[in-house]
């Protein structure tokens, strides 16, 4: 069964899942998401009636020998965090073919294990194989918690940025605007370091960019590696910089997704990241005064991408 699918069913399986997972207590999570998975439906597996981000993949058979088909039907940032289980995956499968956004295609190569990266097409998708699961069911699939696949995972050549460079993203795009932080809260933290955007939209903080950051994820890559440290919120460029071990600054809504525990300052899923979490819904102001401190006092490491 897939992360999101639990987590947003907000009934008592649901809220049990969340909690499990905030606290890294993975298998009871796990526990979870076989009952819910025994009891389903097997004709409504990937359903073609239902949005692909609503549909469940995996039927529970074993990925032992098999010729197994990942497919990508979440978001950027799913997508990313779960790929991490891609070389583990490979040691038990008989190959491994990845059906991925376009997007992330490039991103992919050279990744341990992948015998086949097709960019995903809504409208042609892959015909069945052996087994095939969402991404997200990866770490449920093969009972894996995420220090089995520890980070970094993806890399990318840093591109020339002043030392002690800072990039930033403010926006969490269209899927949950209460992720969304108005930029001009950010305005501090470009008087104290050299930052850069990594919006795809003009802006009018004082960066290196004031275009914007190139829609173009190995652009986008190559502007993280080159950061000394990442500010963002909860969107594609966390898990991106969490994934290429950068230091990340995660800024958090006060009931954050079921990935992030709100009485937490890290998170297992990246050993890079710090999390500041609202004290209260709406409250970005407070979240941006204990950033802009801790900035102040931020030492970038020695080599920087």
């Amino acid at each position: 069964m897939r992360a999101t699918d639990i987590a947003m069913a907000m009934n008592d399986v649901g809220q049990s899942w969340v909690q499990a997972m905030r606290e890294a207590r993975f298998g009871d999570a796990w526990a979870l998401s076989a009952a819910v998975l025994a009891g389903r439906d097997p004709a409504l597996r990937d359903d073609p009636a239902a949005d692909y981000h609503l549909r469940w993949v995996w039927d529970g058979r074993p990925v032992d020998g098999s010729d197994v088909l990942v497919r990508c039907y979440h978001g950027l940032g799913d997508t990313i965090q779960f790929a991490r289980f891609l070389p583990l995956l490979a040691m038990r499968a008989a190959s491994v073919t990845l059906e991925v956004q376009p997007r992330l295609a490039g991103l992919f190569k050279g990744m341990p294990g992948i015998d086949a990266i097709v960019p995903f097409d809504p409208a042609r998708p892959l015909p069945p194989r052996g087994c095939d699961l969402e991404i997200t069911e990866l770490a449920f699939a093969l009972r894996a918690p995420p220090d089995t696949a520890p980070t970094p995972y993806l890399s990318a050549p840093p591109a020339a940025l002043p030392p002690g460079t800072v990039g930033l993203c403010y926006d969490a795009g269209g899927w949950d605007q209460t992720r969304c932080i108005p930029p001009d809260l950010l305005a501090p933290l470009c008087q104290i370091a050299p930052c850069i955007t990594l919006v795809p939209e003009p802006t009018v903080l004082d960066v290196r960019n004031p275009a914007g950051c190139p829609l173009d994820m190995a652009a986008t890559a190559s502007l993280l590696a080159g950061s000394a440290l990442i500010v963002t919120v909860d969107t594609m460029i966390a898990h991106l910089a969490g994934a290429m071990g950068k230091p990340v600054w995660l800024l958090l809504k006060a009931d954050p997704d079921w990935r992030w525990s709100p009485d937490a300052a890290e998170s297992p899923w990246y050993p890079s990241m710090r999390l500041y979490v609202q004290p209260h819904a709406g409250d970005w102001g407070s979240v941006v005064e204990r950033v802009t401190r801790d900035l102040a006092a931020f030492e970038p490491a020695e080599t920087e991408g």
